[in-house]
């Protein structure tokens, strides 16, 4: 868990308080950009870059309870950056850090990673942030910087073309794909 004294020291600059926060929030962001790149290496240097940035920037922080949708949106516009450079999509079947995938066959996990692909970028970013991360609709909405309403309209339209992509398939209301 977050402490807002740490995050405030970081926002002093103290080096040590920021690399605790890394520490802390390293796997989530891992996770999440890998669901943007699908690729370990490519995921890396998306981690990598956000955290190069979101050190740079860390003094503009306006409120130290705000650190982790600062940083998380750092890295979703980082992950975007990156795979416009590329502008290529890798899928693969290395679903070795998802313990959300395990009871999945690699064809369902392969045809969640293609719907997600050809989501809009708003759609993307509220399935990734609401399932994978769970976080609420009031903590996505501080993150893209847009109303409840808002979230919760992408998050609907959303899962409604997934469905269809996948053929039908319900989505877990529990917050698993």
């Amino acid at each position: 868990m977050l402490h807002e004294h740490i995050v405030k020291k970081a926002m002093k600059g103290n080096e040590e308080a920021f690399e605790t926060l890394i520490k802390e929030e390293s796997e989530k962001l891992y996770k999440t950009a890998f669901l943007y790149v699908r690729n370990e290496h490519d995921a890396l240097d998306v981690v990598q870059d956000a955290v190069t940035k979101a050190f740079i920037s860390i003094n503009q922080l306006k409120k130290a309870e705000l650190f982790k949708a600062w940083l998380m949106k750092i890295l979703i516009h980082t992950a975007y950056d990156f795979l416009q450079k590329r502008k290529k999509v890798v899928l693969t079947d290395d679903f070795s850090n998802f313990r959300e995938y395990e009871n999945h066959s690699i064809d369902e996990k392969l045809d969640l990673l293609a719907a997600l692909s050809n989501l809009s970028t708003d759609y993307k970013t509220v399935i990734i942030l609401f399932y994978f991360h769970d976080q609420s609709i009031k903590s996505i909405s501080e993150t893209m910087e847009k109303p409840e309403g808002t979230v919760k309209t992408y998050l609907h339209r959303a899962k409604n073309e997934l469905k269809k992509s996948l053929g039908g398939v319900r989505i877990n209301e529990k917050r698993t794909i």
